[in-house]
């Protein structure tokens, strides 16, 4: 079997670009070319092209493995996408990836793809842990090791933020104009945090550089919406399937997918509407509802979820118990967002729990359940602390923040081990060794934890008093049986 590239005719069942992708140079510059990316931005962007056209295709980095550049390189940059749903799937050949760069073997490559003249918009999925964020602070985060090796070696980064500074500091040296910085994770005001954080690191090497940038670099926030698994065997056996081409970068997604992003561009941007980009003046209503329906939910049915046995979201969520502790976590999470324009909330639940509920997509409880210190504070502990703020219950929440702290034991109900796949998991292991199965000190080790829980959530009796013995169902009877218990 070939393999996908340039040259390639696809198959009927597949959709081809409404455009010729060599007629389109790059002006984009995407850090984190993962699965996400391929099923969400690059996508926009393949629409964008063939609608309006532009010199809009997308130099990809990768910050850390090579495996993506092996994967789309030799095929010039070319994709099959699956979708599927329950009714079938479908497939479409997206081309708007012009080739992908791996930082550490190259890292000025990187910088100088930043600095290029026809770059103008850099684009970001790095997920939250890539930022080095201080929780506690919101800012910079000193210590992160990406951070920590690129103030002391600016010219040699390693880091987002690192190769940011340094490509925006190569633009100012050229004489060029600024550019739109973009990010598309999963951060409340990621734009806003981006700016600070990019603004804190170029302070620290050059002051007359951060000037610059706040005059001339534009961070709007947006907010990005497609469920999409990791890749297996599956998937690429289909895109071969139905493409008539081996394809070593397939991915595969669900039909539904949302990119709402606040409209302020530095020098212009593609047509992404015609992908259904939603320009927005604001983009926080959006944020919020899904960080806290979508997201908090997903972590919620992750944690409970695996340690139930349900291997995928689509389980967890047609476990009736599971299900019903999601709906009223969801209710109450909703409670707290403002009007969000041209949404009706009710039907975003109903909406989203029958994604959950798409068994075509093999959505891992275990994939999402990585990286929960960085995701649990705006999923779950920021409507906990609003709802308790204005006198609300925390029961709703709760069965989430014990079943996290349950995960945090790495060992299952039978004993089998498993690995938390989280940055502060040398921190979490030696107190929940010290605490045990006590779920008293395993709650009171863990909500310590510096930076995660805002004090007057870490202070809160209250919560305690409803966490506490959720988690100790959990350690008696196991999850399922906790689960159980709650209907």
């Amino acid at each position: 079997m070939t393999r996908l590239s340039a040259a390639s005719r696809v198959a009927a069942a597949v959709s081809a670009p409404g455009y010729a992708p060599a007629a389109h140079a790059a002006g984009i510059v995407h850090i984190g070319v993962g699965a996400f990316h391929k099923a969400h931005q690059a996508v926009y962007t393949d629409a964008a092209l063939a609608a309006a056209g532009g010199d809009w295709r997308i130099v990809g980095v990768s910050l850390r493995s090579a495996d993506v550049a092996a994967a789309l390189n030799p095929q010039d940059g070319r994709y099959i996408l699956v979708t599927r749903d329950e009714a079938g799937d479908g497939a479409r050949l997206i081309a708007s990836i012009d080739r992908v760069l791996v930082a550490p073997d190259d890292p000025q490559a990187v910088v100088a793809a930043i600095a290029d003249p026809a770059t103008r918009i850099v684009t970001i999925t790095v997920t939250e842990k890539g930022y080095g964020l201080d929780r506690a602070t919101g800012g910079l985060d000193r210590g992160h090791e990406a951070v920590a090796h690129d103030l002391a070696s600016p010219q040699r980064p390693a880091g987002l933020v690192g190769f940011l500074v340094a490509g925006l500091a190569a633009r100012r040296a050229r004489g060029l104009g600024g550019l739109t910085v973009l990010s598309c994770d999963n951060l409340p005001e990621n734009g806003r945090i981006t700016a600070r954080l990019v603004g804190e690191f170029a302070a620290l090497v050059d002051g007359g550089l951060a000037a610059w940038i706040a005059a001339n670099v534009r961070f709007p926030s947006s907010m990005v919406d497609r469920i999409t698994p990791a890749a297996t065997a599956r998937t690429f056996a289909d895109a071969e399937r139905l493409s008539g081409h081996a394809d070593h970068a397939a991915v595969e997604t669900e039909p539904f997918t949302q990119w709402v992003i606040e409209d302020d561009f530095a020098a212009g941007r593609p047509a992404w509407e015609a992908g259904g980009a939603l320009f927005v003046a604001t983009v926080a209503p959006y944020e919020q509802m899904k960080l806290r329906l979508l997201n908090g939910t997903h972590s919620l049915l992750a944690y409970a979820g695996f340690l139930a046995g349900h291997e995928t979201v689509a389980e967890a969520v047609r476990d009736p118990g599971l299900r019903a502790i999601a709906e009223r976590q969801m209710q109450a999470a909703a409670a707290t967002l403002p009007p969000v324009p041209g949404i009706d909330l009710d039907g975003y639940r109903a909406q989203l729990v029958a994604r959950f509920a798409n068994r075509a997509i093999r959505h891992l409880t275990y994939q999402i359940a990585m990286d929960g210190t960085e995701k649990l504070p705006q999923r779950i502990l920021a409507p906990l602390a609003e709802t308790l703020a204005r006198g609300g219950d925390a029961a709703p929440f709760a069965f989430a923040v014990a079943a996290w702290m349950r995960y945090c034991l790495g060992v299952g109900d039978a004993g089998e081990p498993y690995a938390l796949r989280d940055p502060r998991e040398r921190l979490i292991a030696p107190r929940v060794a010290e605490a045990g199965r006590d779920a008293a000190r395993l709650y009171e080790a863990l909500s310590s934890l510096p930076g995660l829980f805002a004090p007057e959530l870490a202070a809160s009796g209250a919560l305690r008093a409803a966490v506490v013995p959720l988690l100790a169902a959990m350690l008696e009877h196991g999850m399922a049986g906790a689960i159980a218990r709650q209907g």
